[in-house]
């Protein structure tokens, strides 16, 4: 789950993290009210979406006057921003953050993330701050540390030097990045964060560390464990398919192409996308129903699958183990009977209850092809779709 940037800040904020004062705004009468209380000379208007590149799309503007406070928040106010994380499409922009101006001497680039090699939390640091931490990678590897904390001994001296190193930090601003580091890593792993990017990390013309934007994301499986950041969730800034397939408990994430993909099971659910694409087309979704789900789960899966406009043909791929073979077949059927099929579909079924699956399909008189194995099914839908065209 993601944040905006101005509740990354409020968490970070109860950590002791030094971040620039700020006022959210839905108006922009609460934008000049904003600006107000914050008192100027100078005020960054930001555009509250969930993707980064906001500044090059022009949504966030430095200006220095409360016409321009007014000016700028009505113009990204309501707008939409396309930047190249969005997507052609853009993202609206809902929410504005008025924050006061920093006095920026030097700009660095800090992150805190899930090394999955190692099971550790890994801290990313750069001197190139402002950029996009991927081309300074592509061309500039050398200009980035990397290093994981031991979770025994959590954040220790040793690794604020490294950092105040790597940075050319000296004097008291090696001190801050001595105390900053430790709050960082309290607030990723107090509030189970699956990304923490702080980028840029500035060093302000009076000598000050501060974090001058935070990009949050948080592990879903741990949510339960903190309704006070599950209620920050903006459900406005995610797919309304993947919301409605998370009130079942589906793990769905849409793409962008025309098969409908609902497999059991993550790797299997990659194999399939990956022989769509091998035959010439690409999933629509990634969908895995689980090895527990019920009839109410499968009939709603197969709903938020036909309701992307852009699925051509659908591939149910099941390999029952804890999953039965019948329970799909039952939700597949009373999906269908419901919201009707308009597009071909194909369905693969093997291992528990199978037979017993393939009678409920048969018997159900629906427009269905069987695939005898994934390779055959993969093709045959593939063939269907092309067809239809």
């Amino acid at each position: 789950m993601n944040i905006h940037e101005y509740q990354a800040k409020a968490v970070l904020r109860e950590f002791g993290v030094p971040v620039p004062r700020g006022v959210p705004a839905f108006s922009v009468e609460e934008a000049l009210k904003g600006a107000d209380e914050l008192g100027g000379p100078v005020w960054v208007v930001k555009a509250q979406i969930h993707a980064g590149g906001r500044g090059k799309a022009g949504g966030v503007k430095v200006v220095k006057s409360i016409d321009d406070v007014k000016k700028e928040s009505a113009r990204i106010l309501g707008s939409t921003l396309v930047t190249h994380q969005t997507g052609p499409q853009g993202k609206k922009v809902n929410r504005l953050y008025i924050e006061e101006g920093s006095a920026i001497d030097r700009e660095f680039y800090l992150s805190a993330l899930i090394d999955r090699e190692t099971s550790r939390v890994a801290f990313v640091v750069s001197t190139e701050g402002g950029m996009d931490i991927e081309e300074v990678a592509h061309k500039t590897p050398e200009k980035i540390l990397t290093f994981s904390v031991d979770p025994a001994t959590g954040i220790m001296p040793h690794h604020g030097r490294r950092v105040a190193q790597t940075l050319k930090l000296t004097g008291d601003l090696a001190k801050q990045v001595e105390v900053i580091l430790p709050k960082l890593y309290a607030a990723f792993t107090g509030k189970d964060m699956s990304l923490l990017e702080i980028n840029p990390l500035v060093v302000t013309k009076d000598n000050k560390l501060i974090c001058l934007d935070a990009k949050v994301g948080f592990d879903d499986n741990a949510l339960y464990r903190h309704p006070d950041i599950v209620a920050l969730r903006d459900l406005s800034e995610e797919d309304e398919k993947e919301t409605e397939a998370s009130k079942f408990d589906l793990n769905y994430i849409a793409l962008d192409g025309t098969i409908g993909c609902m497999v059991n099971g993550a790797g299997l659910a990659m194999a399939t996308m990956d022989i769509i694409r091998l035959y010439g087309m690409a999933p629509a979704n990634f969908l895995d129903v689980g090895g527990s789900a019920t009839k109410e789960k499968v009939t709603a899966a197969f709903k938020i699958i036909t309701s992307d406009p852009n699925v051509k043909g659908i591939l149910v791929n099941i390999f029952g183990g804890i999953m039965k073979c019948d329970v799909i077949a039952e939700g597949v059927v009373a999906a269908v009977k419901e919201i009707g099929l308009k597009v071909p579909l194909v369905v693969r079924l093997e291992g528990t209850n199978v037979d017993l699956g393939k009678k409920i399909i048969a018997e159900s008189k629906l427009n269905v092809t069987s695939g005898d194995d994934l390779d055959d099914a993969a093709q045959k839908i593939v063939k269907a779709v092309k067809e239809a065209a």
